[in-house]
């Protein structure tokens, strides 16, 4: 019998067959940012927030502060994609001494939450969408609380300071860009229907347009408040929850004082996997980053890094690992707190044996693996990097859901709420139903990737369902292949939820394309995930940002 692809590929590096022409044709121009380790860092990702924690930067504040200071400025002004009531969000925080740790401030389902409370057509969808938009699609909001466990466990400056420029730019406004404008006019019909988003969002009638002031002076008075306080325990056990829950009470959603009381955000052990000589940390259920690490470790048992990156089968074999990977994500994964997850058997060198035999047999025989999955896609996102002068790293995403999340606003407060219970499976008995207390599978990954026990590169994407192949995109060549970031994020990209379709971004060649057709894949154009990340050359201390 002829050896298998996988076994002809185990005899010679992938370099002896034209890989460094590989890295050259794949590489695009990067910013290579004056920096010496003297410099104060930088933090990259939404502007107005990337730009203020560089500033916390410069004033002696490590990597959390400077993150949270952004988050909470984007928390005001990237408003359709994050917000103060956003659902939630995940980080990771790297240290030069080769720790890792990361936050989990996903949002949680009410007390009242069961797993049949969404009412399904025959189709198997939510009637009328109302756990997808209205006060019924909305959680307890994680941000605040993820952020204060943040600085309270890894930051030196105090909340009262960080929180200092979101209040100036909801009391004192912005201008509204045609990005903005575009995402209240798609939903114009939603906050029509809302009291206090028709305040916040309209003016003389009109939804706010390109060129008019956006000013949330109610969410300034908020902030203010918990400046004071230097504390967002109001905002969770006080007279902010009492009128946070007399609006959910009002408006017929389910969130009560007690759920907000009960609320915490928790610091939990990071996803890790070694490969190459390098150690991934990713964020763990309920966000993304288990489907990553469960597709990377079957492509290390294949030693897919030793395989031609010319070559159609190992475009093949990365995949049928993805694929295997949604497959179970969509189908066993959900808040480990409430549903029997097989974490440990999913991330075990046994079940990625297990899988990357059933690859090489697909690869070697030019197949499909039978699975399906019910695919969809969503956005609404933030993702943020810093890395500070002593080389400490965060990596810190964050998220409403879709545009303006529930697309509902706390009257009184400017609060936009996320839709965090969109993110639970509707149907009943699903592991990632909606359930009392528990914590719904989102997408989001904030990655950093260490060498030599240091943190080398920070990175995370924004996107929906796009944003775990994304990260698989760009680690496999990061990592697997050892090309630079740059390269790595320029590679072309691809996205599969399990499925036979199977969407191509630009940059595959056509003997690829024709080969993954005949295979048996449904071909269709699409992108990744918009990703960001910055590298730190551990010697140097250069930065090198991307995009």
């Amino acid at each position: 019998m002829l050896p298998s692809f996988f076994e002809r590929c185990s005899r010679r590096r992938w370099l002896q067959l034209g890989g460094a022409g590989l890295i050259a044709l794949h590489a695009r121009p990067a910013r290579a940012l004056s920096f010496d380790p003297g410099s104060a860092g930088l933090v990259i990702g939404q502007p107005q927030g990337a730009e203020t924690g560089t500033r916390v930067l410069a004033d002696g504040g490590n990597a959390v502060d400077a993150a949270v200071a952004a988050a909470l400025v984007s928390g005001v002004v990237a408003v359709p994609m994050c917000g103060i009531g956003g659902y939630g969000g995940h980080l990771v925080v790297g240290w030069p001494d080769g720790r890792a740790a990361s936050i989990d401030f996903n949002s949680a389902a009410p007390a009242a939450a069961r797993h049949d409370m969404y009412p399904l057509d025959n189709q198997g969808r939510v009637r009328d969408g109302v756990n997808q938009h209205g006060w019924l699609s909305a959680g307890v909001p994680g941000t605040l609380a993820g952020l204060q466990l943040a600085i309270d466990r890894f930051g030196t400056r105090p909340l009262a300071k960080l929180i200092e420029p979101a209040i100036r730019f909801a009391r004192d406004g912005f201008r509204v860009d045609k990005g903005l404008a575009a995402a209240i006019r798609r939903a114009e019909k939603q906050f029509r229907r809302d009291p206090g988003s028709l305040r916040l969002f309209f003016v003389d009638g009109r939804p706010l347009a390109e060129g008019d002031i956006f000013r949330n002076a109610d969410l300034a008075a908020m902030l203010e408040k918990l400046a004071a306080d230097n504390s967002v325990a109001d905002f969770y056990r006080g007279d902010i929850a009492a009128h946070i829950a007399r609006e959910f009470k009002k408006h017929g959603g389910l969130v009560t004082e007690a759920d907000l009381a009960a609320y915490e955000a928790r610091q939990v052990e990071p996803l890790s996997l070694e490969w190459c000589g390098r150690t991934i940390y990713t964020a763990p259920l309920t966000a993304g980053g288990l489907s990553v690490v469960q597709t990377l470790s079957t492509m290390k048992a294949l030693a897919w890094e030793k395989t031609d990156p010319a070559d159609p089968r190992a475009a093949h074999a990365r995949i049928e690992a993805l694929r295997l990977a949604w497959h179970d994500r969509l189908s066993l994964l959900g808040d480990p707190a409430g549903a029997k997850v097989p974490v440990r058997r999913l991330l075990s060198a046994e079940y990625a044996d297990e899988s990357a035999g059933r690859v090489r047999q697909a690869v070697d025989h030019e197949r499909l693996i039978p699975a399906g999955t019910d695919g969809r896609t969503s956005g609404g996102t933030i993702h943020l990097n810093a890395v500070d002068k002593n080389g400490m790293m965060a990596a810190l995403t964050l998220t409403h859901g879709e545009g303006f999340g529930a697309q509902v606003t706390v009257e009184g407060l400017g609060l936009v709420l996320g839709h965090g219970m969109s993110r639970f499976d509707p149907t009943p008995g699903h592991p990632n139903a909606p359930r009392s207390l528990m914590r719904p599978l989102n997408n989001m990954c904030p990655t950093l990737v260490f060498e030599e026990n240091r943190p080398l590169v920070a990175l995370g994407a924004t996107g929906g369902r796009r944003i775990p192949n994304t990260l698989c995109d760009v680690l496999v060549h990061l990592v697997g292949r050892g090309w630079s970031l740059a390269a790595s994020a320029a590679a072309a990209r691809l996205h599969t939820e399990g499925d036979t379709v199977l969407h191509l971004a630009k940059g595959w060649n056509s003997s690829t394309v024709d080969y993954l057709k005949r295979v048996g894949y449904t071909i269709q154009p699409g992108s990744g995930a918009n990703l960001n990340g910055i590298t730190r050359d551990p010697t140097t201390g250069q930065l090198t940002d991307v995009p």
